[in-house]
């Protein structure tokens, strides 16, 4: 069976700083790029960074450059993103899903996310002002 679950979330300050998660089972982890999304209330889901499958590229939003910090470790099955300097703009749920053909060396292919292959359940991040 496959899995993606995130976790990490939590209400934090602004300014403050969270390390989410995403634990993988039931697929050949290191052949698949990662994810991470989010979504407001009323808002559309936004690609909010990708790793590639060995972890040499990685791409990021507008939003997050220079805040948040994607990684993994294919040993542990493991994809997180730690996210500083947090403004009630990055309130959100935050997901991750996996796909083969998700983001590489060439670009950020579909940074929507449209037709991953696998999706986790997500994980509420809140930040106060």
């Amino acid at each position: 069976e496959v899995q993606l679950q995130a976790s990490g979330g939590g209400l934090v300050q602004a300014g403050g700083s969270l390390r989410l998660s995403c634990a993988a089972s039931g697929f050949t982890f290191d052949d698949y790029d990662i994810g991470w999304f989010r979504q407001a209330p009323g808002k559309e889901r936004e690609g909010v960074s990708c790793i590639s499958s060995g972890g040499g590229s990685t791409y990021y939003t507008d939003s997050v450059k220079g805040r948040f910090t994607i990684s993994r470790d294919n040993a542990k099955n493991t994809v997180f993103l730690q996210m500083n300097s947090l403004s009630p703009e990055d309130a959100a749920v935050y997901y991750c899903a996996a796909d083969p053909h998700y983001c590489s060396a060439y670009g950020w292919i579909n940074p929507q996310g449209y037709d991953m292959s696998y999706w986790g359940k997500g994980t509420q991040v809140t930040v106060s002002s």
